[in-house]
């Protein structure tokens, strides 16, 4: 009798040691590029070091934006008609990637918790554009993403490089500023932006 107290007394402490046992990995949304720690996951053994609100508020922001601008632009890989805008879906796929995955360890190593997606509106506006097709596609896409959502993540950055406090993101923010200057840039020059045209009309004054 003694032997069998003793064998399930053992059996509840394994099972209470199992249980406590802390769960690893992190989930991923929006395709392979989307920096997508889940809440509460990815993060809890990092190592805790104080960031002050303002960063961690804007590491919450850019994760949200770089998530939206690749699984965007994975949309319009599958969806534009006319190459140069694939062409340039795909960039913004490749590079957002990259800055997503620098944000996702730096978030970890600083243990702060990303977004498990894109808020809400960003979602939406992903569904909008999904329900058009063709030319009308591409001119959303290139004038809704490829230049208006850029002119925002633009302002996003210049404001954090001027607020944020941690030695990390601010080279983060430094080193991804410019890229999002070129993506800019390079949407002003489809035609689909409307914008050679104007300054076609303007030359031809």
């Amino acid at each position: 009798m003694k032997q069998r107290i003793t064998l399930l007394a053992l059996a509840l402490c394994l099972g209470a040691a199992q249980a406590q046992a802390p769960s690893s990995g992190t989930s991923m949304t929006g395709g392979q590029a989307a920096p997508a720690v889940q809440g509460g996951t990815g993060t809890r053994n990092a190592p805790a070091q104080k960031m002050a609100r303002a960063d961690r508020k804007f590491i919450d922001a850019a994760a949200g934006a770089g998530m939206f601008e690749v699984q965007v632009g994975q949309l319009a890989v599958s969806k534009a008609e006319d190459p140069a805008v694939k062409a340039f879906a795909s960039m913004l796929v490749d590079q957002h990637t990259a800055a997503n995955n620098e944000l996702v360890k730096l978030a970890n190593a600083k243990g702060v918790e990303l977004p498990a997606a894109p808020k809400h509106s960003l979602r939406r506006d992903i569904d909008k554009l999904g329900k058009k097709n063709g030319a009308d596609f591409d001119r959303a896409f290139v004038r809704e993403v490829g230049i208006a959502a850029h002119e925002q993540d633009i302002k996003l950055f210049e404001k954090a490089r001027k607020d944020v406090k941690d030695a990390d993101l601010r080279a983060f923010v430094e080193k991804t500023l410019p890229v999002l200057r070129d993506h800019l840039a390079a949407a002003g020059k489809l035609p689909q932006s409307g914008k050679n045209a104007a300054t076609m009309g303007a030359n031809k004054r």
